[in-house]
C-alpha cells in the first residue's frame, strides 16, 4: 500500500527535475526557440535508435533541403532514402516521406497538434505522436522513452531496470507525476529523458549528480539487484541480416541507375543470407526491381 510518505516523495520529483533541466539541459537544435513542429517530427524519427551526435548534422541537412512537409512530399521516396544515408533503419525515411504526403494532403501542410491526428499519420507511433504534441505544441501529455522508463523504474518503483516496455502502464506512471501546467509538463517530460540519458544511465548511474537522489526509491532500498524480466536486447550487428541489408542499401543509394543482380551478389558471400536480406528490403518497400531489371530505390525509374 502506498503511504503518505511515498506520495510526498513522488510529489517532490517533478519540481526537482524541472529545476535541474533548466540548468543542465544540453543545447540541442530541437530545444531552441522557434524550432518548427515539422523539425520536431523529423528529429524525433531520426533519434529513434540513432545517437544524437549522428542525428544533428543529418537533421540540419534534411531541413535545409526539405523545410516543410510539402517540400518533402513533392520529392520522391528514393530521394528521402538516399538523403537518410547511414542513419540506419531506412524504413524511417520511407515513413517520414509517407507522413509528409499525408500532412500535405490532409492537413494543408501543417503538422497536426493532436495526438490522435498524429497517430493517424503513416509510420507515426505512440511515442512520436506524443513527443510532437508535447514538445512542438506544449500539450500536457506524458511522453515516455527508454530513458524516462529507467528513471521511473528506479526513482518511483525502486527497481534497477525498467524491464520490457508496457506502454499503458508506463504512460500511466508518467501521467501520475506530470504537472498540470503545460510549460512545467513539457519541461518535466524533457527533463526526465535528459536525466535518464546523461545521469541515471543504464550502467554506472551518477547518483552523486542526480537532483532526485534523496527521493529515489531504488537508492533508499540499497540498490537491490533487478530480478524481473529483461527488456529484449538487440542482436550483434556484425554478420547480421542488418549488416547485409545495409550493404545493399548503400549500393542502391550510390547508384543513379538500377544495380545489376550480379553486383548485389558480390556484396555478401552467403547466398541464403543475402537473398533473405534482399527479400526483406523488397517487402519493406525500400528496394524495387528483380534480377532481370536490376534493383533500385523506391520511386526510381527502372
Amino acid at each position: 500500500m502506498q503511504s503518505a510518505g511515498d506520495d510526498e516523495r513522488r510529489a517532490g520529483i517533478p519540481p526537482r527535475v524541472i529545476a535541474w533541466f533548466a540548468e543542465h539541459a544540453r543545447d540541442l537544435p530541437w530545444r531552441r526557440p522557434g524550432f518548427s513542429a515539422w523539425g520536431t517530427l523529423v528529429s524525433e524519427i531520426m533519434l529513434q535508435q540513432t545517437p544524437v551526435a549522428r542525428v544533428i548534422p543529418r537533421l540540419e541537412q534534411w531541413l535545409a533541403r526539405w523545410p516543410s512537409p510539402d517540400a518533402l512530399a513533392g520529392d520522391s521516396p528514393a530521394e528521402a532514402v538516399r538523403a537518410w544515408d547511414r542513419l540506419g533503419y531506412p524504413r524511417r525515411a520511407l515513413a517520414l516521406h509517407a507522413a509528409a504526403v499525408a500532412i500535405s494532403e490532409r492537413h494543408g501542410g501543417i503538422v497536426p497538434d493532436d495526438v490522435d491526428a498524429l497517430l493517424a499519420l503513416p509510420g507515426i507511433g505512440d511515442y512520436t505522436a506524443r513527443a510532437v504534441a508535447a514538445f512542438a505544441y506544449g500539450k500536457p501529455v506524458p511522453v515516455v522513452d527508454v530513458n524516462t522508463r529507467r528513471v521511473l523504474a528506479r526513482a518511483v518503483a525502486g527497481q534497477g531496470e525498467a524491464g520490457p516496455a508496457r506502454t499503458r502502464a508506463d504512460l500511466a506512471a508518467m501521467q501520475h507525476l506530470l504537472p498540470s501546467d503545460p510549460a512545467d509538463a513539457r519541461a518535466f517530460n524533457a527533463g526526465a529523458m535528459e536525466l535518464g540519458q546523461t545521469v541515471c544511465v543504464a550502467r554506472s548511474p551518477r547518483c552523486e549528480a542526480c537532483p532526485i537522489a534523496d527521493l529515489c526509491a531504488w537508492r533508499a532500498a540499497g540498490y537491490p539487484e533487478y530480478e524481473g524480466p529483461s527488456a529484449p536486447r538487440q542482436a550483434r550487428f556484425e554478420g547480421s541480416d542488418r549488416q547485409v541489408r545495409g550493404l545493399i542499401m548503400r549500393e542502391l543509394r550510390h547508384s543513379d541507375t538500377p544495380v545489376p543482380a550480379e553486383v548485389v551478389e558480390s556484396l555478401w558471400p552467403d547466398a541464403v543470407q543475402r537473398e533473405r536480406a534482399l527479400a526483406g528490403l523488397l517487402a519493406d518497400g525500400l528496394a524495387i526491381g528483380s534480377p532481370d531489371t536490376g534493383f533500385t530505390l523506391p520511386g526510381s525509374v527502372l
